[in-house]
């Protein structure tokens, strides 16, 4: 009996040795991934119950050198690894523009290199702080996590901007309608001198990655479906609008206005139509997008210009440039009525369905007109520096983006002016100046992305494109107006 008894304790004994153990495996950097038995973990790799033996423990991240071992599991071992990875060398190349500034790296406590223009280094991978600074201007600070080389352009704003530049980007033409995709990816020009008729810019990097030609004539405007897998571009010496598949930038189909010199473009809450604005035509085509055909054309006032579509998609506005008239169409029967007559020249709307208002921008009087669609009254919102063209939204409604070209050439507009072209943003509710770019010439295009955080527009006569970071309307409502007083001071050439 005693020696079953002892022989039973010997098996449970055996037993309980032989059973699953825990471990675990801990690794630095963070969030370097960790694979053992089978399994991937980031950072740390809690092994519940695991048979006792030895494991191959890789560990790997971008920017480091991979880190193979073994961990031996056993009853009585501590069966837990630390394992941190050991840095590769990343080459860090800055340039600032202007070049006057001073620009730095740093990691940690230590400062790697400080020069003036530019600057370049190799640190190895990691966190790092760079900085670039100047007098009179905002002093810029950033923090990288280096696990790739960096090769980083600055854009030194002007003291007091709210805004922050992002980047520039040079065009084969004059760029005269920008779009930003819906998922803030890639930047999209209509280049109105083309072909190309359409640039393509990468956001991240300010790239141009491709080009994209509509027969033998640039494009006036480019806009998006809201899913952003196709694009509109509008052709005024053919009256035509193409639509474009944004993943192979191939042209899916050519629709016909069968009017003339064809620009603005417009798509339907649903995006089953779309409305072209003919400049020289004094008509507006709808077209059937699931047909593609040619549904009517409505006659409206001289050179008509801005559209919006409401959203429930029964009425579209009209904004004449000659003769400065707000139409209303009745997008159904086509029946017009004038809602505001000003006398000026309206160029562009936008629309805040929440408050159902109308903003309009007057290239005469120097101004956006606010337009009440309930109650059909108008009046003078805010004034603007010199020709107020491209208008644009913030998509919560409570900024208003203007770009002013500045007053004309006295021989022609098609030649750069005295003054310098400006972006001015208000706030939508008090119109309250938040802050002012000062541009290049004649600022044109103009747009903000879906998620309100980047702003691009153009410099028309340059054939540049600019890219700026917006931060929350909270960050530009305590900003005193960014450069709204002192931009004044900045117009003249």
């Amino acid at each position: 009996m005693l020696i079953l008894l002892v022989l039973g304790a010997g098996a449970a004994g055996l037993y309980w040795w032989r059973l699953p153990v825990d471990a675990i495996v801990k690794a630095q950097p963070q969030d370097a991934t960790i694979t053992i038995a089978g399994m991937t973990a980031q950072g740390t790799a809690d092994l519940d119950r695991i048979e006792q033996g030895s494991y191959e423990v890789s560990v790997a991240r971008s920017g480091f050198e991979t880190s193979t071992v073994q961990l031996t599991v056993t009853r009585l071992g501590e069966n837990s690894l630390d394992i941190s990875l050991e840095p590769l060398p990343q080459a860090i190349s800055l340039t600032a523009h202007p070049d006057e500034a001073t620009v730095a790296v740093a990691c940690g406590d230590e400062v790697i290199v400080t020069d003036t223009g530019s600057a370049m280094c190799t640190i190895p991978a990691g966190p790092v702080l760079i900085t670039a600074s100047l007098p009179g201007h905002n002093t810029i600070e950033r923090e990288y996590y280096c696990d790739s080389p960096l090769d980083l352009e600055f854009w030194m704003d002007p003291e007091g901007q709210v805004v922050e530049g992002r980047g520039t980007m040079m065009s084969t033409g004059a760029p005269k309608g920008v779009a930003i995709s819906p998922d803030g990816t890639e930047i999209w020009a209509s280049i109105l001198n083309g072909p190309p008729s359409i640039e393509v810019y990468d956001v991240a990097t300010g790239i141009r990655t491709d080009e994209i030609a509509l027969g033998e004539h640039g494009a006036v405007e480019v806009l998006f479906t809201s899913d952003g897998t196709k694009a509109y571009a509008s052709q005024m010496e053919t009256a035509r609008v193409y639509e474009i598949d944004t993943a192979t930038h191939e042209v899916l189909r050519q629709f016909e206005t069968e009017s003339s010199w064809s620009k603005v473009i417009e798509l339907s809450p649903d995006e089953s139509t779309l409305y072209v604005a003919n400049w020289t035509g004094d008509d507006v085509s709808i077209i059937d997008l699931k047909t593609g055909t040619l549904t009517k054309r409505v006659a409206t006032a001289n050179t008509p210009r801005g559209l919006y579509a409401t959203e429930n998609g029964s009425t579209l506005y009209v904004a004449s440039f000659d003769d400065g008239i707000l139409e209303r169409i009745d997008t159904l029967w086509g029946e017009t009525e004038t809602v505001f007559d000003g006398g000026g020249a309206l160029r562009h709307i936008v629309g805040d369905p929440e408050r159902n208002l109308l903003f309009i921008s007057d290239m005469a009087k120097d101004c956006i007109w606010a337009h009440d669609m309930s109650t059909g009254k108008t009046w003078v919102f805010t004034e603007t520096d010199e020709k107020p063209n491209t208008i644009d939204l913030s998509p919560d409604g409570k900024v208003l983006f203007v770009s002013c070209r500045g007053e004309n050439n006295s021989v022609s507009y098609y030649m750069p002016g005295p003054e310098w072209g400006t972006i001015l943003l208000f706030d939508a509710a008090t119109a309250e100046p938040l802050d002012a770019i000062i541009g290049g010439n004649q600022c044109t295009a103009l747009d903000v992305s879906d998620d309100g955080s980047l702003l691009v527009f153009s410099d028309f006569l340059d054939n540049r494109l600019r890219l700026y970071a917006v931060p929350s309307f909270e960050t530009l409502a305590a900003g005193n107006g960014g450069r709204w007083i002192s931009h004044f001071t900045d117009l003249s050439k």
